[in-house]
């Protein structure tokens, strides 16, 4: 009943594949996700809004033209109804304004680089999340692969055990311990199988693929091993990191509110010229026809007393300033926390991998010495089996330990803010 369920099993597996999967290379992943990551997309909406906002900023040190036109008519007032034309053009240049105008211009630019960090890093956590799944999938194929040269060899194991049996070689306890062996087999192989789905439909998500796309990713378990000194990561860290160019940012934002607010007490002064045009034909008109003249003016406005809201202002952007300084001293240590954890972590997986290297060397030099011994009639083909299937075994915790590596090779680019 086992074997026909795996079965059904697999032939279900290859109906899902009948068509051609899309494969990926690691690059490819991370070119999707960074193209069609909706987080992503609105944050690059954001950074297009604040842009528009320092456009809206800079109009405020040009000049404002407008021009009124308006038609009024004057019913049974007099002896026959009059009509009156009205027309003005006017400009309007400010000449100063305590700085408040520059001043939004400066805050509109700072919140320009809030929204590129806050971009940044949405995009360093989308490279890193997709790295992880792309790994994660590999590895799973890997481990689907190992799992079923492991049956296999347990099959054979059985069927050798069996034969055995019925020459009366062997024992009923081993056949059945085989058997419930091969039962555990036939499960691990399942279970490594699911993971595979589950791997995909984790990067598909993350790429924002349909679910009736089937991805086969296209890598190798390969690394360059690289020490790192904790103290140069930690310096270009403190550079890379956008949580802290976001910090920055609204620090300077915090300090020039402060310096906004003292501006609302200062006078502000504009220049103006207005242009008219009229004609009526009301009876006391002095004229008829079409009459203009121009007004031209410069005005001061100084605000004395605001029931000290002023005051007030410059307090809570001094509150603001060190909420935000507390807050950056906070992210410097998360920071040093996180890329400490990562660099210990990158340190153990370089030991680990130097073990399996020592490991992997035995089962290839035992599989060499079984091979000989094989040739030369000393060794069966069951013996020559199971050296092999050490020798993948050995393989696969060999690319299990560079796994481990690979990631934690990207939570510490992730931690220095490199944008791979």
């Amino acid at each position: 009943m086992r074997k026909f369920i795996l079965f059904i099993y697999l032939i279900g597996i290859s109906l899902s594949w009948a068509k051609e999967p899309i494969k990926l290379t690691l690059e490819e992943a991370i070119t999707i996700a960074l193209r069609d990551n909706r987080e992503i997309l609105i944050k690059e909406e954001d950074l297009k809004k604040a842009k528009e906002k320092l456009r809206e900023a800079r109009a405020g040190i040009f000049p404002k033209i407008s021009l009124g036109s308006s038609i009024s008519e004057t019913l049974d007032y007099y002896d026959k109804n009059t009509t009156n034309f009205s027309n003005q053009l006017s400009l309007k240049q400010s000449l100063y304004t305590g700085g408040k105008t520059l001043g939004n211009i400066k805050e509109t630019k700072y919140r320009i680089e809030m929204n590129q960090a806050s971009l940044n890093k949405t995009i360093l956590e989308t490279v890193y999340t997709v790295k992880k799944a792309f790994f994660t999938l590999l590895l799973a194929g890997e481990y689907a692969k190992l799992n079923e040269l492991i049956l296999a060899n347990t099959k054979n194991h059985f069927k050798v055990v069996s034969e055995r049996y019925n020459n009366g070689q062997a024992s009923e306890s081993e056949l059945i311990k085989l058997q419930q062996a091969m039962a555990s087999v036939e499960h691990i192989f399942l279970t490594s199988l699911n993971q595979i789905e589950g791997a995909k439909m984790n990067l598909r998500n993350l790429l924002n693929l349909e679910k009736s796309i089937d991805i086969e990713p296209e890598g190798k378990f390969i690394y360059e091993p690289k020490e790192i000194a904790f103290d140069e990561v930690y310096i270009k860290a403190l550079k890379e990191r956008p949580e802290l160019s976001f910090y920055e940012a609204q620090e300077k934002i915090d300090k020039l509110q402060k310096e906004t607010a003292r501006a609302e007490i200062l006078p502000s002064v504009y220049a103006s010229w207005d242009y008219y045009i009229n004609r009526s034909n009301a009876p006391q008109a002095i004229s008829k026809d079409w009459e203009s003249h121009q007004t031209i003016g410069i005005v001061l406005t100084w605000p004395i007393f605001d029931g000290f809201a002023t005051q007030a202002k410059i307090s809570q952007a001094e509150i603001d300033l060190k909420e935000t300084q507390l807050l950056k001293e906070k992210t410097i240590m998360d920071i040093a926390s996180e890329l400490k954890d990562a660099y210990l972590e990158l340190n153990n997986a370089l030991t680990k991998l130097k073990a399996k290297d020592t490991e992997i060397k035995f089962y290839e030099d035992n599989l060499r010495i079984i091979n000989d011994k094989y040739k030369m009639g000393i060794a069966s083909s069951l013996d020559l089996e199971d050296a092999k299937l050490g020798f993948e075994i050995s393989n696969f915790n060999l690319k299990e330990a560079i796994y481990d590596y690979l990631l934690a090779k990207a939570r510490m680019e992730r931690a220095i803010g490199e944008i791979k």
